[in-house]
C-alpha cells in the first residue's frame, strides 16, 4: 500500500514598513523576510522612492517585501506583518480601497501569491523596527543623491539592539512574550462595548490624530450670529484674516502637521490656504465636514429666532431630532461627521492631520470622543481660531487632548 508524502509548508514572514517626510514629501520604503520556524533573516528590500505619501511608500514596501518572498519559495505560506492598520485592513478585505494612488499597488500586492497563501496581522510600531530602520536608511540615501544598499545596511543590527534594550528593561529574555499576573476567575459578563481611557488596552496602534482648527472670524461671528451652511457662506473678515496667519505660523513652529482637510465653505477653506501656504501642503476638502444648515434661521441671532419662532427654537433645544425649520438638525450632523470621521481615521492611521471645520462639527468630534449626551454640544466653549485635538484609533477608542486652545492667538 502506497502512502503520500506531503512536505510541511514553508512558512515566510514579510515585515514592512514606509515613510514620507512632509506626506508628501522624500519617501521610502523598507522590508525584510523573515524565515518564521528559525526567525533568521533572508531577504532585505529598500528603496527611495521620491515625493509620495506614507501610505504609498507603505504599499510599496508590501510588493517588494512579497516579491522577495516569492523570489525564495513561491509556495511558501506568507504572514505580513505591518504596524499600518490602514494597508492591513485594506489587503485584508475588511476596509475599502478608495484612494487613486493606492489601488494599483493594492492590486499589484494581491497578484504575487494566491490569496489563501497570504494573511495580515498589524503589529506596534515598536515590534516593525527593522523594516522601519530599512525605510530611513533609503530615505537618508535618497537625500544625499545615493541607492540604498544591503552592503551599508544596519538596519538588523539596530533593530535587534532596541529589542535587546526593550527586554532588558522589562526584565524579559528578548523575543519571549511578557509575563502575565495570575487574574482570579471571573463571572461570565454581558458583552460590552470597547473599553476607553486608562480602561483600554495599552496597546491601541497608532491612532490619527484630528487637530481641529475652528475658521477665523467673519463679518457674523462677533454679532454671535447663525451662520451655518445654508447662508451667503461668508468669507473671512480681517481680523479673521490675521486669526488664520497666526494659526499658521503656530503650526508651522511646531511641525507636527501631516495633512490638511477642510469644509467645503469659504471661511474654513481661507483659513485652511493660510496654514498649507506655510507648510507646504494641500487642501483636501470632505463635505462631511461642512457646518450645520441653520435653514430660516441664517445670519438671526438668537434673540431674534426666540422673538420670531420661540416653539421651533425650544424644540430645537430640548431634542437633536429637531431641525430649524428649512435646516438640519444635530443627529443628522452627527451622522455625517461620524462618517467623515470614521473614512479619515481609516485613511490616515497614524498621522497627525488637520481638519479645518466649525463649532458643530468640533464639538460632535468631541462629544463621540467623550461619549456625552447630546446636549453637551450647548456646554462647550469654541473660540474663532480656537484649536483642539482627539486621537482616534482603529478599534472605536478615542482620546480628548486639547479644548479651546486660543494662546496662539495672544
Amino acid at each position: 500500500m502506497r502512502e503520500s508524502v506531503r512536505e510541511a509548508v514553508r512558512e515566510l514572514i514579510v515585515e514592512a514598513d514606509g515613510g514620507s517626510r512632509g506626506n508628501p514629501g522624500p519617501a521610502g520604503y523598507g522590508s525584510v523576510v523573515i524565515d518564521a520556524a528559525t526567525g533568521e533573516t533572508l531577504a532585505e528590500a529598500a528603496e527611495y522612492i521620491g515625493v509620495a505619501t506614507n501610505n504609498v511608500a507603505e504599499y510599496k514596501g508590501l510588493v517588494a517585501g512579497l516579491k522577495a518572498a516569492h523570489d525564495l519559495d513561491p509556495t511558501a505560506s506568507i504572514r505580513v506583518r505591518m504596524d499600518s492598520k490602514l494597508v492591513v485592513e485594506q489587503m485584508s478585505g475588511r476596509w475599502k480601497i478608495k484612494h487613486p494612488d493606492m489601488k494599483p499597488l493594492a492590486a499589484e500586492a494581491a497578484r504575487i501569491f494566491p490569496p489563501a497563501q497570504v494573511t495580515y496581522e498589524w503589529i506596534p510600531r515598536a515590534q516593525n523596527k527593522h523594516a522601519d530602520r530599512l525605510a530611513n536608511e533609503a530615505m537618508d540615501a535618497g537625500k544625499r543623491g545615493e541607492r540604498w544598499s544591503a552592503s551599508d545596511s544596519t538596519a538588523e543590527l539596530d533593530a535587534g539592539a532596541a529589542r535587546n534594550v526593550a527586554a532588558r528593561a522589562q526584565q524579559v529574555p528578548p523575543a519571549e512574550p511578557s509575563p502575565q499576573a495570575p487574574q482570579a476567575p471571573q463571572a461570565p459578563q454581558a458583552p460590552q462595548a470597547p473599553p476607553v481611557g486608562w480602561a483600554a488596552p495599552a496597546d491601541l496602534g497608532a491612532p490619527a490624530t484630528f487637530v481641529l482648527l475652528r475658521h477665523g472670524e467673519t463679518a457674523l461671528t462677533p454679532q454671535k450670529r447663525f451662520s451655518g451652511s445654508g447662508g451667503s457662506d461668508p468669507a473671512l473678515s480681517e481680523v479673521g484674516r490675521e486669526q488664520a496667519e497666526r494659526a499658521a505660523a503656530a503650526f508651522a513652529a511646531r511641525g507636527t502637521i501631516q495633512a490638511i482637510v477642510s469644509s467645503p465653505l469659504k471661511r474654513c477653506q481661507e483659513t485652511a490656504r493660510a496654514v498649507a501656504a506655510r507648510l507646504g501642503l494641500d487642501v483636501r476638502v470632505d463635505d462631511g465636514l461642512r457646518e450645520t444648515d441653520f435653514g430660516s434661521w441664517e445670519g438671526l441671532t438668537f434673540g431674534e429666532v426666540r422673538s420670531r419662532q420661540p416653539e421651533e427654537l425650544n424644540a430645537w433645544l430640548a431634542s437633536p431630532e429637531a431641525a430649524p425649520p428649512g435646516g438640519e438638525s444635530f443627529a443628522a450632523v452627527a451622522e455625517r461627521v461620524s462618517a467623515a470621521r470614521d473614512r479619515l481615521t481609516a485613511e490616515y492611521a497614524g498621522r497627525t492631520v488637520l481638519l479645518v471645520t466649525h463649532v458643530t462639527p468640533i464639538k460632535t468630534l468631541i462629544r463621540l470622543a467623550l461619549g456625552a449626551p447630546p446636549e453637551s454640544l450647548f456646554r462647550m466653549e469654541l473660540s474663532a481660531a480656537s484649536v483642539s485635538a482627539v486621537a482616534y484609533y482603529a478599534d472605536g477608542n478615542a482620546s480628548v487632548r486639547l479644548l479651546n486652545d486660543t494662546s496662539h492667538l495672544r
